[in-house]
């Protein structure tokens, strides 16, 4: 495994995380045994978020810790708010002050712990009020439950409007990226042509990030589409699970690790998230560091997932 240095406090934090969002369907044994086989094979951070099955992921890590209160202290926890669900009601985005700290205590409180290493604001707010979050920020900061903050699926331009209210660096951004998913990558080959490709739809958010050291989360690193389905071993993409296989066989790798691997060759700050309930992808996720792709593999499988250079 390889680490990164995350947020303000410089923390070590592996580069493949381990995502919790398919948890509730397993049991809290089986959820004991994911978080210890990602500790054994280096994976020191957990992301989750409130809204993911509507609070029970978070309820049932809660129950792994109050089994097990010293596993916590081998993860890095970064959890999401920011997507407000109400029975019976519409979902909204709510960046309020007061929904950012009641969705953070009801975090703390069903995951059973007191402190969260690091919190994201979920998906973008189009009425935010960067003083409103900049005060919510420095409540949960100064009352010792976050340490580091942070983004997910934002823009340059709504990371530059947030930072005006805020007294903390933006720690992270989390975005979808995969071999299958490279619409950030895209516009930047085709600058100036008359192509679908090179409508830039991000801002270029991976350049920003890179520029002010702003950790690069990829989510759905296996995943076409929005969440169509994973691409290893798909019958969508058979010329790129032949490249997948042949540069894994030739770094004594798997598809899955290599998949990751490219993900992470990418210069910025980079983190993986994984989703998988299972203890061998894990397992072979965490080897994705292993895997030193060259340029050449990088583009070689960049093109065979059906993407263009000019």
């Amino acid at each position: 495994m390889e680490y990164i240095e995350f947020g303000c406090n410089h923390a070590k934090a592996s580069k493949v995380v381990l995502g919790l969002m398919r948890i509730p369907e397993l049991d809290v044994q089986g959820i004991d045994a994911l978080l210890n086989t990602a500790k054994d094979n280096g994976i020191n951070f957990l992301d989750i978020a409130d809204c993911y099955s509507n609070g029970k992921a978070e309820s049932l890590l809660g129950e792994v810790f109050k089994n097990n209160p010293s596993l916590r202290d081998n993860f890095i926890v970064q959890s999401k708010c920011g997507i407000h669900k109400q029975e019976g009601k519409l979902t909204f985005f709510d960046f309020s002050k007061e929904h950012i700290i009641e969705a953070v205590n009801g975090s703390l409180k069903r995951m059973n712990i007191e402190q969260m290493d690091c919190l994201l604001l979920h998906r973008p707010d189009a009425l935010m009020e960067p003083d409103e979050i900049g005060e919510a920020f420095n409540q949960l900061y100064s009352e010792g439950k976050v340490k580091t903050f942070g983004v997910s699926n934002m823009n340059p331009m709504q990371m530059k409007l947030l930072k005006t209210g805020l007294d903390c660096p933006i720690a992270a951004n989390q975005v979808q990226l995969s071999i299958c998913h490279t619409p950030m990558l895209n516009a930047g080959y085709t600058v100036n042509m008359d192509s679908d490709s090179s409508v830039m739809r991000d801002g270029g958010v991976l350049e920003y990030c890179r520029l002010h050291k702003i950790v690069v989360q990829a989510w759905s690193v296996m995943q076409y589409g929005f969440f169509k389905g994973v691409f290893v071993g798909s019958p969508e993409y058979p010329e790129l699970n032949k490249v997948l296989n042949r540069i894994a066989l030739e770094h004594n790798s798997t598809p899955t690790a290599v998949a990751i691997a490219w993900v992470l060759r990418y210069p910025a700050l980079m983190q993986a998230v994984i989703g998988t309930t299972k203890q061998h992808r894990v397992v072979e996720s965490a080897k994705a560091c292993d895997v030193k792709l060259s340029r050449y593999e990088w583009y070689e499988l960049y093109l065979a997932a059906g993407n263009f250079l000019p």
